[in-house]
């Protein structure tokens, strides 16, 4: 591809061609998105107490985002984990974090604190 540049010809590179359309369209992939809403997410609160999830069964919709709140109340530490949801967290002793799923898909679906998998155990069923 040629252009003209101050009365002076010079090729266009065809990478930068490709590479700027590229960027174009994803550009405009990304603003067809509509937005999330919070409205969208549901939001699940477990505690820790005794090394023990409470609840520590869960039912979901399928299909939704989850914010799930983890209050720790026991003073120490706990790692938060699913190996089935993808995720692990330490939570450190009086404290609290936030951990955001995916939309999930119909199942069930294993956590547990792997600190103290003796007791701290529990499942998610999305239906």
């Amino acid at each position: 591809m040629n252009f003209r540049l101050a009365g002076r010809t010079a090729a266009f590179p065809r990478s930068l061609v490709f590479v700027s359309a590229a960027a174009l369209g994803l550009v405009v992939a990304y603003q067809s998105v509509p937005p999330a809403n919070a409205s969208d997410e549901m939001e699940i609160e477990i505690s820790i107490k005794d090394h023990k999830f409470e609840p520590s069964a869960l039912k979901l919709p399928v299909g939704k985002r989850v914010k799930i709140s983890v209050k720790n109340l026991d003073p120490s530490a706990e790692e938060f984990e699913s190996k089935d949801l993808g995720f692990e967290k330490v939570i450190a002793g009086n404290s609290d974090a936030i951990i955001r799923l995916k939309p999930l898909e119909a199942g069930t679906y294993i956590f547990y604190g792997e600190y103290h998998m003796d007791t701290a155990l529990g499942h998610i069923v999305a239906e």
